[in-house]
């Protein structure tokens, strides 16, 4: 198949990051691809057509999303529609579970091959659906090592294609080039504050991290507190703060001392960059009290999922506190501590175990073109 029509998926920034890479992957090897689907400005740069306005897909916790419950589902009819209109061949959801799971059975029901990347994580919130994802692909491409066997057990035909963040190139900006953005000095500690990469977890976690970057300064005089600012978030949300900000979030980690991290993929971009951190997350009181309820995992933290054990502190909800934010952070700024030694070492483990099997040739993207390829042949 020289041209094949493929839709893809992805309702989130990471989602539209790991997006473009497998956009240009596709594109590499069929130059007269047709894609389009959902997704942001990354994918619409590698020639994804978009059908939808990327910030309006970018909502989580139960209660915001029952919110916003008649737009996604207009949404979702809409894209059915275009599946069956444009002869889709193939249709490639990313992450973004609540939609992606009813687009991946509209799929099927239709006779279109499921090729579903970066497995949502209902192994954690909703055990059924990990039963759902093997009824509604054909193939799960996951980017967690433990995630293969879970989900094979459930029937599905799971591959570990390694983790994406592995295959980005090492940032390019120098410490003295990242401390002149910032007017910072580049002989001064630096600690990396993540408040969310979506307007809700932005306004939730902003306060509480300020005022915790405060304390900690105040007890490591010299202190340079930086915020990592979303470019998916109107910068009127980050007016009139006390910290400098920097939308280059590799770069931040990777000469940041320490980090405060909220919950999420982030953690694991820190992991990679060697950065010791400290978690929190904090949602709707009604998210949380169902979230109690549903959730079935030992850690919030995917860094410390991966690991296995418990190698960044995490606080949830009412325990995220500046005071407890900051007892836990300040070993991690000495560098004779042997909380910051012991995270170092843990954090090298991770990374090593992200890593798929090969000879590390290709990364996550080019694998997940090579499913796609199996799939469309065995289709033609």
């Amino acid at each position: 198949m020289s041209s094949p029509n493929i839709l893809l998926a992805a309702g989130e920034p990471s989602g539209d990051l790991h997006g473009a890479a497998v956009a240009a992957a596709l594109k590499r090897r069929w130059p007269d691809a047709r894609l389009y689907g959902l997704g942001g400005p990354r994918m619409a740069a590698e020639g994804v057509e978009l059908l939808a306005d990327p910030r309006r897909l970018a909502v989580m916790g139960f209660v915001e999303v029952v919110a916003r419950l008649p737009f996604f589902l207009r949404l979702l009819r809409r894209v059915g529609e275009e599946m069956l209109e444009r002869r889709t061949d193939l249709v490639l959801p990313i992450d973004y579970p609540g939609f992606n799971l009813r687009l991946s059975r509209m799929a099927r029901e239709a006779g279109v091959p499921v090729l579903y990347y970066i497995a949502p994580q209902v192994w954690a919130w909703h055990r059924s659906r990990v039963q759902q994802l093997a009824e509604f692909t054909d193939r799960l491409a996951v980017i967690l090592p433990f995630e293969e066997a879970l989900f094979r057990e459930a029937g599905a035909d799971a591959r570990f294609v390694g983790h994406p963040l592995l295959d980005s190139p090492a940032p390019a900006t120098s410490r003295e080039d990242l401390c002149r953005q910032a007017n910072l000095r580049p002989d001064r500690p630096i600690l990396a504050l993540f408040p969310g990469s979506r307007a809700q977890e932005v306004t939730r976690h902003l306060p509480v991290f300020l005022e915790t970057a405060r304390r900690v300064r105040a007890r490591r005089p010299g202190l340079q507190p930086v915020i990592a600012a979303s470019e998916m978030i109107p910068r009127r949300t980050y007016e009139g703060l006390p910290f400098p900000r920097l939308t280059d979030s590799r770069a931040l980690l990777r000469h940041a001392h320490a980090a405060l991290v909220k919950s999420g993929t982030a953690t694991l971009e820190a992991a990679l960059a060697g950065t010791p951190m400290v978690i929190a997350y904090r949602t709707h009181p009604l998210t949380y009290w169902l979230a109690r309820r549903l959730v079935r995992v030992p850690s919030i933290g995917l860094v410390n999922l991966v690991a296995g054990e418990r190698i960044a502190c995490e606080f949830v909800q009412g325990a995220a506190t500046p005071a407890a934010l900051t007892d836990a952070l300040v070993p991690l700024l000495d560098p004779d501590a042997a909380e910051r030694r012991e995270a170092l070492i843990a954090l090298r483990r991770v990374r090593a175990s992200l890593m798929a099997p090969g000879d590390g040739t290709c990364g996550a993207a080019e694998r997940v073109a090579a499913l796609a390829a199996e799939l469309l042949a065995g289709a033609g």
